[in-house]
Parts: C-alpha cells; sequence; structure tokens
C-alpha cells in the first residue's frame, strides 16, 4: 500500500489539476513507457491534453494524462497527475496498475532531481510484483520498471550497475517476444557504455541491433537505432562509415514520411560534417532539417542548434538574420522544460553575439527579460533544475554587466537549488561563477574555497562531460578547462615580494596535472585515463632530473620547478601577456620546420629559453640536473624543448629532454636491454593519396643492425598484419615509420598502414588486445614520419593522445616530417645507443642521436634533429 504521504498529497491535489489549461505538445515515439521519450527522441507528433471534469477523475484518465504532460516535459504537473493515479490504484485495490504507475512516477520524480522519492516509488513497485502471479503483463510491467531502475541508477553515476539491470530487462523481453521493447533497450544500454567510455562495446550492441533490423520492415525504430549507431561512428571517428549508417536511417524515415525522425538524422548529418570539418556541409544539413514540418519544441532546437553552429564559425551577420525567427519560434511554445531551456539557451548565445557582433537590435534588458521568464516557467512548473539553470545563467548575465551584488546573490539561489537536489552538473558552474564573484570582490581565499569546490565536482564528473554534448552545456574550452587556469592564477599569485605558501604550488601543480588529464579525456570523448603513480614517486626515481611546469596566464608566464630531494617546489615568472606568448609560439612553430631561417628560428626560441629555463640555471647547475622532463602548457607543446636557444647552445647541448601529459600517468622504468626486439612497419611507397617515403626502407634496415626485428613493409604493412604481430610475441619496441597527423581532434590524430588510416582510438585498441595476451607493456613507440596538424595550435594534443592510450611506457615522435636521410640516421643512432650502452635512459640516447645529426654539417638546423620529441617515460 502506498504511504500516507502519497494520500496527502493527492488529496491537495485535486483541486489544484483542475487548474492546468489545455496545451498543445510535442510528443517523442509513444509507448507505454514514459523512459523511451526520455532516452530515444525520436518521431514527434502533436496531442491535446484534455482535462478530465472532477466527475472523471479515474485512474486511466490520470495516467493517460500524466503521460502527456511527461511528454512534453511538465513533469511538476505530471507528478501530480500520477500520484493522483497512484492513490485511486491504491484504493481500488489494483495491484498490477499501481506498480506501472509507481514506475513511471519514478521516472517524473528523476527529472526533477527528486531522487528519494524516485527510489521510493520504484521500491515499492518492485515489492507489489513481487506478490503477483507470475502472468505475461506482469513480466512486462517488471522488465520495464527494471528499465526505469536502471535509468535511475544511470542518472545516479552507477552505469555499470545500470547495465546488469538493463541485462535482466532484456532477458524478460526476450522470453516475452517483444522485440520493439528489447530493441529499445539494447540501444539504451549501448547509451550507458558510451557514458562509461566503452565506445568499443557500445559499438558492438548497436552493430547487432543494426543487424536485427536490417530484417526488419521500416519503421521509426529502425531509424532510430541506425542512427543511434551513426553517432558512435562518429565519435570514435568512423567518419565514413558514421555517414553511411546515417543515410540508411535517413532513408528509411524519408519512407516513412516520419518528419521529427527526418530532422534527427540531418542533425546527426550536420555534427558528422562539422567532425569532417566541411563547414558548408554542415550548415546544409541544418537547413534542410529546418525546412521540414516539425512541431515547435523540435524546430526550436534545430534553430538554436543552427545559431550556435553560426556564432561557433563566426558567421555574426547569418546569426543576426536568424535572432527573430528563434524569438518567434520561442514565443509558440508552451510552459515547459523545453521552453525554459530554450530561453536559457538563446539568452547565453545572444549575450555572446552582443559581445561579438554589431547590429543586434536585443538590448541586455531584453536578454534578462528572457531568462527572467524562463525562471518564472520554471517555477510555475515546480522545475529545480531548470530553475537552477535559469537563476544561475541571469547570475552570468549580471556578472556580464559587472552587476556584481546581484550577479552573487542569483548564484547563491541557483547553487542551492543545484545541491539540494544533487545536480553536480550544473552545481559546478555556480560553484565556479561563485569563485569569479569573489575574485573580483578581493576576497580571495573565499574565491579560492569554491574554485576548489568546483574542481572537486568536475572530478566527479569526468565521464559526464567527456560524452555529453548537451545544447545546455558549453564547449570544454568554455566550460572547464577555465576553472583550472583561473584557480592556478590565484593560487600562485603573489603580495608584493612575497612567494606564493609552498601548499599553494603544491596544489597548482597538481591542478595542471589534473587539468592535462581532463584535456585527454575530452580528446578522446570519454574517461578512460587513470592515474597510475603518484607525482613525487615519479620524481625520486631519477635523482638528476628536474620537471618544469610552464603555465601560459593572461598576464604572465609561471613556472613551477620540481628538484630532486627537495620538498618544497621552485617558482618563477615573466611578465608577458598571453597574446605576446602565443605570437612568439606561432611564429617559432611557422619558421623551425622552414630552411632557411636559422636566425629567426634562434632568436624566437632564446626567448622562449628566457622564459623557461634562464630564471633557473642557477638551481639546475647547483642540483646537478641532466634530464629536463617538461609538463607543457598550450602553444609550448607545439614547440620542441630541444630547439631552445640561449645565444651559444642548444638545450639538447646541456640536457636531455623528455616531455609528458602528466607525470600521474606513467610508470618510469628503465627498458631491459636484454632481447631488444622489435616490429617495424614502414611504407616507402605513395598510398592513398600520400606521397611515397623513399627513406623507410633504409631507416628500417638501420634498426635491424641494431636490434632483432621483425619488419612489415609496404603491401606487408596491412593493419590486420600489424594487429596479427603485435599479439603474437612480445615486442618490448614498436617502430611505425609511415605518414601520420596528430591533431587535437581524436578524428584526425592517425598513422597510415597500406589499407587505411588507423586512427589512435584503433591503434589504442590493438595495444590493449596485445596486453590481454602478452601482460608487460610496450616499453617504447615510435612514430617516425608523422607531424603535427597544419594551422591547429592544440596539435600536440594528438601526440600527447597517442602517448597516452598506446599503452606504451614511452613515445617517440616526430612533430614534422623530415623526409630525408637524416631520419634514417638518428634511427640509426637512437636504437645503436639503446640497444648497447649500458644503463642509458632513452632520453639520453635521443639526445645523443640528435647530438649525432646538429654534429654534422648537413644537418646542424634544428628542422633536422629538433622535431624529435620523447613523450612518457624517459629512463
Amino acid at each position: 500500500m502506498l504511504s500516507s504521504r502519497f494520500w496527502r498529497k493527492a488529496q491537495r491535489r485535486v483541486k489544484k489539476l483542475q487548474t492546468i489549461v489545455q496545451r498543445n505538445v510535442s510528443v517523442i515515439i509513444l509507448t507505454a513507457l514514459f523512459l523511451v521519450t526520455t532516452v530515444l527522441p525520436s518521431a514527434a507528433q502533436r496531442v491535446v491534453i484534455n482535462i478530465p471534469s472532477p466527475g472523471s477523475l479515474n485512474a486511466e484518465n490520470l495516467v493517460q494524462q500524466g503521460r502527456a504532460l511527461y511528454e512534453a516535459q511538465q513533469f511538476g504537473d505530471a507528478v501530480k497527475s500520477l500520484e493522483l493515479a497512484a492513490a485511486n490504484y491504491a484504493r481500488n485495490g489494483n495491484q498490477l496498475r499501481l506498480a506501472m504507475t509507481l514506475r513511471n512516477l519514478s521516472l517524473a520524480y528523476q527529472e526533477l532531481g527528486l531522487w528519494t522519492e524516485a527510489r521510493e516509488a520504484i521500491t515499492k513497485g518492485f515489492k507489489l510484483l513481487e506478490n503477483l502471479n507470475n502472468s505475461p503483463e506482469s513480466s512486462q510491467i517488471l522488465a520495464q520498471t527494471l528499465d526505469v531502475q536502471g535509468h535511475f541508477q544511470l542518472a545516479r553515476g552507477q552505469a555499470e550497475t545500470a547495465l546488469q539491470t538493463w541485462e535482466q530487462a532484456a532477458k524478460i523481453y526476450t522470453q516475452t517476444g517483444d522485440w520493439a521493447k528489447f530493441t529499445r533497450n539494447r540501444i539504451v544500454s549501448a547509451q550507458a557504455l558510451q557514458m562509461l567510455g566503452l565506445y568499443t562495446q557500445a559499438k558492438k550492441i548497436l552493430t547487432e541491433v543494426q543487424q536485427s533490423l536490417e530484417k526488419q520492415e521500416d519503421s521509426a525504430l529502425k531509424s532510430t537505432g541506425l542512427r543511434s549507431l551513426g553517432d558512435v561512428l562518429r565519435i570514435v571517428g568512423d567518419l565514413n562509415e558514421s555517414q553511411q549508417v546515417l543515410k540508411q536511417s535517413l532513408k528509411v524515415a524519408l519512407s516513412l514520411q516520419a518528419n521529427p525522425e527526418i530532422a534527427e538524422v540531418l542533425i546527426s548529418l550536420a555534427n558528422a560534417a562539422q567532425d569532417q570539418g566541411d563547414t558548408q556541409a554542415s550548415l546544409d544539413f541544418y537547413r534542410q532539417a529546418a525546412a521540414i514540418s516539425i512541431p515547435p519544441s523540435m524546430r526550436i532546437q534545430l534553430l538554436l542548434n543552427q545559431f550556435s553552429f553560426l556564432l561557433k564559425t563566426k558567421q555574426w551577420s547569418s546569426a543576426v538574420v536568424l535572432v527573430p525567427q528563434v524569438q518567434s519560434e520561442i514565443n509558440k511554445l508552451p510552459p515547459s522544460r523545453i521552453a525554459a531551456y530554450a530561453q536559457i539557451n538563446f539568452a547565453q548565445n545572444l549575450a555572446r553575439l552582443k559581445q561579438e557582433a554589431s547590429g543586434i537590435a536585443f538590448s541586455w534588458i531584453d536578454i534578462a527579460h528572457l531568462l527572467a521568464k524562463a525562471i518564472e516557467q520554471t517555477q510555475s512548473l515546480e522545475d529545480k533544475r531548470a530553475e537552477s539553470y535559469a537563476l544561475g545563467t541571469l547570475g552570468w548575465l549580471y556578472e556580464q554587466t559587472k552587476q556584481f551584488t546581484d550577479a552573487q546573490s542569483l548564484t547563491q539561489k541557483a547553487l542551492f537549488i543545484a545541491q539540494s537536489i544533487d545536480a553536480s552538473d550544473i552545481g559546478y558552474q555556480w560553484e565556479w561563477q561563485m569563485g569569479r564573484l569573489l575574485k573580483n570582490k578581493g576576497d580571495n581565499k573565499e574565491a579560492i574555497s569554491y574554485y576548489s569546490k568546483a574542481i572537486e565536482t568536475l572530478q566527479t564528473l569526468r565521464s559526464d562531460l567527456a560524452t555529453t554534448n548537451q545544447g545546455i552545456q558549453f564547449t570544454f574550452r568554455e566550460s572547464v578547462e577555465p576553472v583550472y587556469r583561473e584557480l592556478v592564477e590565484l593560487l600562485v599569485q603573489t603580495k608584493g615580494n612575497l612567494e606564493p605558501p609552498p601548499d599553494n604550488l603544491r596544489q597548482a601543480r597538481f591542478l595542471i596535472e589534473t587539468l592535462q588529464l581532463a584535456e585527454l579525456d575530452n580528446f578522446f570523448r570519454q574517461a578512460c585515463l587513470t592515474a597510475k603513480v603518484e607525482i613525487d614517486q615519479v620524481v625520486e626515481q631519477d635523482q638528476s632530473a628536474a620537471i618544469l611546469y610552464p603555465i601560459i596566464l593572461p598576464d604572465r608566464l609561471e613556472v613551477i620547478l620540481k628538484l630532486p630531494g627537495q620538498k618544497d617546489l621552485k617558482h618563477y615568472a615573466t611578465n608577458i601577456v598571453k597574446q605576446d606568448v602565443d605570437r612568439t609560439l606561432e611564429q617559432l612553430q611557422e619558421n623551425i620546420p622552414e630552411p632557411h631561417t636559422l636566425r629567426l628560428v634562434q632568436s624566437l626560441s632564446a626567448q622562449v629559453y628566457d622564459w623557461l629555463i634562464r630564471p633557473a640555471e642557477a638551481e639546475l647547475g647547483k642540483n646537478e640536473i641532466k634530464t629536463l622532463v617538461f609538463v607543457l602548457d598550450g602553444g609550448l607543446r607545439n614547440i620542441p624543448m630541444a630547439s631552445l636557444y640561449d645565444g651559444k647552445q642548444y638545450l639538447i647541448e646541456k640536457y636531455a629532454l623528455a616531455i609528458t601529459p602528466g607525470l600521474q600517468l606513467f610508470d618510469p622504468k628503465a627498458i631491459p636491454k636484454r632481447q631488444l626486439q622489435a616490429l617495424t612497419a614502414g611504407l616507402s611507397e605513395a598510398r592513398l593519396g600520400f606521397s611515397a617515403l623513399p627513406n623507410v626502407e633504409r631507416e628500417l634496415q638501420a634498426i635491424k643492425l641494431q636490434v632483432e626485428t621483425k619488419v612489415l613493409l609496404n603491401q606487408q604493412f596491412t593493419s590486420e598484419a600489424l594487429q596479427k604481430q603485435m599479439k603474437s610475441l612480445p615486442f618490448k619496441v614498436i617502430h611505425l615509420a609511415t605518414h601520420g597527423q596528430f591533431s587535437s581532434d581524436v578524428n584526425k590524430t592517425f598513422v597510415l598502414s597500406w589499407d587505411k588510416q588507423i586512427k589512435v582510438n584503433e591503434l589504442s585498441d590493438f595495444l590493449r588486445t596485445r596486453e590481454e595476451n602478452k601482460p608487460e607493456p610496450v616499453e617504447l613507440l615510435v612514430l617516425s614520419a608523422c607531424e603535427t596538424a597544419s594551422g591547429d595550435n592544440r596539435a600536440a594534443l594528438g601526440l600527447a593522445g597517442v602517448a597516452v592510450r598506446a599503452g606504451a611506457r614511452s613515445t617517440l615522435a616526430s612533430l614534422w616530417n623530415i623526409d630525408d636521410q637524416s631520419t634514417s640516421i638518428l634511427m640509426s643512432y637512437f636504437y645503436q645507443e639503446l640497444a648497447k650502452t649500458p644503463n642509458i635512459t632513452k632520453a639520453e640516447a635521443l639526445r645523443r642521436a640528435q647530438l649525432a645529426l646538429l654534429q654534422n654539417p648537413s644537418y646542424q638546423r634544428p628542422r633536422f634533429w629538433a622535431p624529435y620529441v620523447l613523450v612518457g617515460n624517459w629512463l
């Protein structure tokens, strides 16, 4: 039976229910299970909610009404209706229908962030079902209740538990032969796997769904399943296959004349075009979707996506033209979460447009009125989550207009609500906002406290932030990275001649490491990277190594220095604005590979040397440092540290060098010299649109003279052959001499084999498969003919990504491709030193190989020897 709380609520709400007006709403796939509408947005149609007269408030009417209100995203009203229905079923003793209603009531509670009530409803539903005789109908409701429980577990961050729950539901659907619900269950499970970062498994499930769907007649579910697979394929980088599957989905939707599903697929195709860098195609897909007759709730989401895309691509005039149309569509929406989020999203983007472009008619007051209307709607809907978004965004708007007192008051209210419903994904934004506002007031102590809370919250949200891309959220570079940087800036701030407290420097250093990890999560779109060791344990393994953490801040360049055997960190800074730093680094990156720019390169390299090294020269000398390890920031990642110039010598002439995206990610260990085996593979012939590399054969031959090797050359070097060889023998070294590219986009980071581009995720899968058979990791992965993507100032993120995900202790790669005999000479020296010099580190072996080129009159310029960088373990 229901608790008295349900009865009291039901009685209080009977009269309120009569005041709900008729509304037109958008409905997503209509089924008896509300869950489907939440996770599988697809075909929509117009539904009119007919409010029953007082005499006809029976349970069935209330359930139907609750369902319509839920699908209209009017969750508060849906809860009222469903609670009344539950009370009626309880009074009539209809336990089966009561269990079904409690299931749906739990889902509505979840949408409102009422987690205790959601858990209570689902628990009562299970208890009722336990007492019922096993029948086809009760089995169906049990399976659907398990689906809702899985939804609850997923929302609470228990993705693995949710998967197990959905597996139980899937078994019941199989036993009862409910193919449609089984298929939906599989799609939902795939979404949970994506939240865990398990894209390969998600792809496998959706591929099985696709194979099953191929045998079925065209349906909205078939189109949805294909679209889900296409989206996953896009995320893992299979862009061509993604487009093919999405086009199949579009074909099915067109055959059904299912306009909403057609629009959904076109939006997915627009996303795929964006990933391929085809801005025009993306815009065309958005426009095709906009030309279709779809419900207002879907049209506004489409227009907001298009509006955001125009801002992202700096098409200001086109964005301005779209403003009246977006406003008109928003005005058509009935009060709902969709309407509130649309107003919030529109207000955020209008503010950005106002800051960036001229000719926009909206004033700051107009934008504030949009948010005030959203707040009013969310309060009337009793939607706490949406209310927190609206209040916090209005606080953000006041921050932009420097009305800081009002901004702080609104932000505190938004944060309180977010914390009360455990909405961490929005709570961190208001913690960060409070930090900014307190910093502006000069209250640095309290500001640091709020920033630190935001960072802690972000750490609990790693999988969500890495894999979701909701319209209400910003991009990583706007909404995550600045939180870390702004806190670091506060921590290393000096007052007069006083140095920052030692604890502040330690925290700043930890934050830099954590930011690197967050960036890589964002790069891979999955939170799959975990720290292996403590930072200080790494440093103390090599008493001749110093670690440098340069940090590019808006008004200065900070460096934190860790010396072996010293507890306290060193710290020094250069007062230079970020724009000047970026300009210098871009010039150096552009000129260093060129043949006739030596003096300019030396001049620019000297500037960077003065920022990073010169202030520490005395300390480095006093501590007898032999190796410098850099945790680089921003544009510094695209610069080879070897080329830094003190006016007489390059840095490589004085130190062995290595870079790392974070010391916590690597477990330093010296490479064993005995039985050093290498798997080498390369392309010397032109292939798949890439030019020939005539010196590759010579390079692989030179390696073979130094260590035992297995060679895959040209036609032998297929992706399948590479994977097979990786599995077969415990190679300590894998050396790939072939075209490749490092990019800030995981889909554009690859190495070339004879038959295809091997994307970074696929390469890491190859090595993970190897680890299942050979538990010892690869000691060294060498990528000798790769280069950073042209014009991508964060391209080295791809290099760091390869290094981390490859599963190798160290990665040696080139920042640009030198198609010359110099590569084979350098590699020959490197392997010779590595194989035959006792106790030599990989960093020192690379240093000696680079010096061999530097001392050769034909190869003295940095363009020949500088591009080779060692990432990860330097021992």
